[in-house]
């Protein structure tokens, strides 16, 4: 099974609101993933400008506590595992096939990744790292019923291969990942997060997507697309023509503390075309 050892939990706990290492329970578990998903954003920063993203968890450590930057899933839900196994959950990590915008029965890479935490043989998934959807509650494994978190209802259906994730958005359960159980070793990690960052079909490659939740509402931005996503509402949106107009959401929208503005604005400038 994958344990990592984190450098600062402390730091990482309080981060979420925790002063002090909470039990490991599922109502902790809901807690932290509900937190973790409003602390640290999704994003692809480091795609964007076609720079390494290395996974080990001391790189993700300095990225997330020190850079004050976001990450996506290879990141946050590594970062998030190794809290859950020090607070001495029962947790591993596992993957899956992204499928989210694509026709029914797609088969996809398997390039997310997610975690299994199981609590007297009862099994939850949990994600803090998929951004514009991330779910934001774990998630019951062996139900098919509509689960309700603070954002979205979700529901698990069996496939032949393994299970479906769907979310219901405007009233459609639209599909989001297909994933089993089978156990991952860092070398799977390395090789999904190796194509994600740079194969050239990767979507993420010269892209730029950022998500962050708040109390019922998402925020996200899709290239030059903002959006903010309100339960109940019509959701706001605008389309950024300014490079420094965008920066400027990053740092205050997202609270990211961006890449040096002359590295970054290029990236951003081709972005906008």
């Amino acid at each position: 099974m994958d344990t990592f050892q984190l450098s600062d939990s402390k730091r990482y706990l309080q981060r979420l609101g925790f002063d002090d290492k909470p039990a490991p329970t599922l109502d902790t578990l809901h807690r932290l993933q509900q937190r973790h998903t409003a602390e640290f954003p999704f994003e692809t920063l480091s795609t964007l400008l076609r720079q390494p993203v290395p996974i080990d968890l001391a790189s993700v450590e300095r990225k997330v506590f020190e850079q004050g930057r976001g990450g996506y899933c290879y990141e946050l839900n590594q970062l998030f595992l190794a809290l859950l196994q020090e607070l001495g959950f029962e947790a591993r990590g596992i993957t899956g096939r992204v499928v989210m915008n694509a026709p029914e029965g797609t088969w996809a890479a398997r390039t997310h990744r997610l975690s299994l935490v199981t609590f007297d043989g009862v099994r939850y998934i949990t994600d803090v790292g998929f951004g514009g959807m991330v779910p934001t509650a774990p998630l019951l494994l062996d139900s098919r019923d509509a689960q309700f978190t603070p954002h979205e209802p979700y529901r698990i259906d069996v496939q032949e291969n393994g299970y479906l994730l769907r979310a219901n958005v405007a009233g459609e359960w639209r599909p989001m990942y297909l994933f089993d159980l089978q156990r991952q070793e860092d070398i799977d990690y390395t090789l999904g997060n190796w194509y994600v960052s740079n194969h050239p079909e990767s979507p993420f490659m010269g892209r730029l997507m950022v998500a962050r939740t708040g109390d019922k509402l998402r925020k996200t931005l899709n290239g030059n697309s903002y959006a903010v996503h309100r339960f109940g509402q019509e959701s706001e949106r605008r389309t950024l023509t300014d490079a420094d107009e965008l920066i400027d959401l990053l740092e205050q929208e997202f609270d990211l503390r961006v890449p040096p503005r002359e590295l970054l604005r290029p990236a951003v400038m081709e972005l906008l075309g």
